[in-house]
């Protein structure tokens, strides 16, 4: 397909829908000769990418919109079978992806702009610059979305792309190519690898201009070290988080239940931002637990294309649903109390949301269980609750359940994480406005609508039409 390269090895790739095990996408992972040949495609089309007129590289990615929209039928399935999520879930994935378009372009004009000021000499001229050659790794479990949000930005900055799916997602990777072959891309403007692990340090490899990541903290760390000599190499990192929701003089128990199963279960728990702790205070704790425990076991458990539609489905894979099993069993040998266990469901990938009392438990580690695992604790005091929600090294998401506004006026003060809701889900986020966090949840480069100031850098400049003496301004002159 024109504008975009596919490049394949020997070694096979295989996704699964973790509903069925039924295989979705079957094609070649790319071999560390063909990543090189992705990379030194996307070199070659830079310098004309980035003389492109603005106008050009917008009108680019309005017909990129415009293939999403026919695609999008299908483009929603196949998400939904290679990640088990709902097609109502995919379906708003697949309107994100578009919408997204609209709202890059905007930012990149307000964010990543050309600025002019006259002076008394000419003037001070603000432009930006791309970088060059962007890698971006995509995550499994928006693996539509969230690329997209890397991609847009910088393609309209005038960076080139090479682009790597989550081998988790390959054929979602592919849906993309295939919208972006559609706008017509220039050769080599957009490229994709396809591959796991090795293909993704492949990539990292070559000579690249910026990375840009969506996925877990402990990759991040490790890319973080990969090029800590390397400050050429824009670091977009996007990653996890333990988030907090501190749930404090709600009030109607059964309302405050909803949306902690909103911020706790939602996709299947497979959300950077999902409340991983629920902090609550001890006097209301009981009335929120049996609301909570009644509105769990009503909760429609299924496959992506069930009728009635699912509140969600299974984990990405039986492998995921091990392992977060594994991590709930190390709880409770910590002394968590299980109100409503992980349990897996017909085996395989599908498990029932989780609600442990973690209050007596001791020596929890401050890590992401990437499943619908809520940890509630009782506390005393807003103090308490306060301390508690901050003890953790992530700093992506939090939220508080409250009706008390001082309290919120509070809570934005003293909570540290870089998305922060109030009686709304920790998931919630608007598009036009930044989305990232602190510590182990990124590196302060806050993506969405401020994905643009990573995708260019600045070039300030003093500017006159005629060379003309400044002797004026020379102090000291004999």
């Amino acid at each position: 397909m024109a504008g975009t390269a596919y490049l394949h090895a020997m070694t096979k790739l295989i996704s699964t829908d973790p509903a069925t095990g039924e295989t979705v996408w079957e094609g070649q992972a790319a071999s560390p000769v063909e990543v090189a040949a992705a990379v030194d495609a996307a070199r070659s089309a830079f310098p004309a990418w980035a003389r492109m007129p603005r106008d050009e590289r917008v009108a680019a990615m309005k017909r990129y919109q415009a293939s999403l929209k026919e695609l999008a039928p299908a483009f929603s399935e196949i998400i939904s079978r290679e990640t088990g999520k709902a097609l109502w879930e995919t379906q708003a994935e697949l309107a994100a992806m578009q919408g997204k378009i609209d709202i890059s372009i905007r930012a990149q004009e307000e964010r990543a702009g050309q600025r002019q000021v006259e002076t008394g000499f000419g003037r001070a001229v603000l432009r930006h610059r791309p970088h060059g050659v962007a890698a971006v790794l995509g995550p499994f479990n928006f693996p539509g979305h969230l690329p997209n949000g890397h991609i847009l930005p910088a393609l309209l900055a005038g960076d080139t792309v090479v682009f790597k799916p989550s081998e988790e997602a390959p054929g979602t990777g592919e849906m993309i190519g295939k919208a972006m072959s559609m706008a017509g891309l220039p050769h080599g403007v957009f490229n994709i690898v396809q591959g796991g692990r090795e293909t993704g340090a492949a990539l990292l490899d070559q000579r690249i201009d910026a990375l840009m990541f969506t996925g877990s903290g402990a990759a991040g760390a490790h890319f973080r070290r990969k090029f800590a000599d390397d400050p050429h190499v824009i670091l977009a990192l996007e990653l996890g988080g333990n988030n907090p929701l501190v749930a404090w003089n709600f009030g109607d128990a059964e309302a405050a239940a909803t949306l902690v199963a909103m911020s706790g279960w939602i996709t299947t728990g497979q959300r950077c931002s999902c409340a991983r702790r629920l902090i609550v205070q001890d006097s209301e704790a009981d009335a929120l637990i049996e609301a909570l425990a009644a509105l769990s076991d009503r909760l429609i458990v299924d496959a992506w294309n069930a009728d009635p539609a699912p509140f969600m489905g299974p984990l990405i894979s039986a492998r995921a649903a091990e392992g977060a099993l594994a991590q709930v069993e190390s709880l409770v040998a910590r002394g968590a109390r299980v109100i409503r266990p992980l349990k897996s469901e017909r085996g395989g990938a599908f498990v029932r949301p989780a609600l442990l009392d973690v209050t007596e438990a001791r020596d929890l580690p401050d890590e992401e269980i990437f499943a619908p695992v809520l940890q509630l604790r009782r506390v005393s005091s807003f103090d308490q609750a306060m301390e508690a929600a901050n003890d953790t090294k992530y700093g992506l998401s939090a939220g508080l359940l409250s009706n008390d506004g001082g309290l919120w006026d509070r809570f934005l003060d003293e909570i540290r994480a870089g998305v922060v809701n109030w009686n709304r889900p920790t998931t919630g986020a608007a598009g036009d406005m930044p989305f990232g966090g602190l510590g182990a949840s990124g590196n302060h480069r806050p993506s969405a609508y401020y994905a643009a100031d990573y995708c260019a850098y600045p070039v300030a400049s003093f500017e006159a039409d005629q060379v003309r003496s400044t002797a004026g301004e020379i102090k000291g002159l004999a």
